[in-house]
């Protein structure tokens, strides 16, 4: 019996590797987890999940993090948003794979990851302000603004024609440094003193890139 080569997996290791991001973790990254990343991919494609399916089980387990955030399970909120990042990742790269990726897809999946972002800090934030811990609480706000003007810094820059991929500390390192801060009891305070500072470092640094380059 003949089988359907569109049932079977493609090969790992003919799939490419996560792409490279130029931010502080993003070498390690996609050295690190290139036959892994593979190996993910290799499966959802086998599968035939579509881009915009991951797009969405993407925002259903950040809306599902942050509720836990609220509740006070951080630790279980930190295995969620694990799966939720891995989720957030794969869509782009499923698109990719199979050539269906398009600009409409690209700007639901930016303007979803701007509503988790939203979602995760705002739930930090109401949960330390309850606690009473103002100081800390508004680092999680601080550190909101700042992602979400990383991101519209870049799509400035993309509507005069700029491309800006640099900075130290750009989503993926957010991701694991407020994944670290949930799961590791007593990090969340540290942690989101990193998150604000080098998020600062990250705006000053593509604000000067775009003035440089816009001169």
């Amino acid at each position: 019996m003949t089988r359907d080569p569109q049932q079977e997996a493609p090969r790992v290791r003919d799939l490419p590797a996560p792409r490279k991001n130029r931010s502080a973790a993003g070498g390690t990254i996609q050295r690190s987890m290139a036959w892994p990343y593979r190996a993910i991919l290799a499966f959802l494609l086998w599968t035939r999940v579509r881009p915009w399916q991951l797009t969405l089980l993407s925002l259903v387990l950040n809306v599902a993090s942050g509720a836990l955030i609220l509740e006070g399970r951080w630790f279980t909120a930190g295995l969620v948003l694990l799966f939720a990042g891995c989720a957030d990742v794969f869509d782009g790269s499923v698109a990719r794979q199979r050539g269906t990726e398009g600009r409409s897809g690209a700007f639901m999946d930016s303007v979803l990851d701007r509503v988790s972002d939203m979602i995760l800090f705002s739930a930090l934030f109401w949960v330390l302000a309850e606690r009473g811990d103002g100081t800390y609480a508004a680092l999680a706000l601080v550190t909101l603004v700042v992602s979400l003007l990383v991101s519209h810094i870049r799509a400035e820059a993309e509507a005069a024609g700029l491309s800006l991929t640099e900075g130290v500390f750009q989503r993926l390192e957010r991701f694991l440094a407020l994944m670290a801060g949930l799961v590791i009891p007593g990090a969340m305070r540290p942690v989101l003193i990193v998150l604000a500072t080098l998020g600062g470092v990250t705006v000053l640094q593509r604000l000067w890139s775009a003035v440089r380059r816009l001169a």
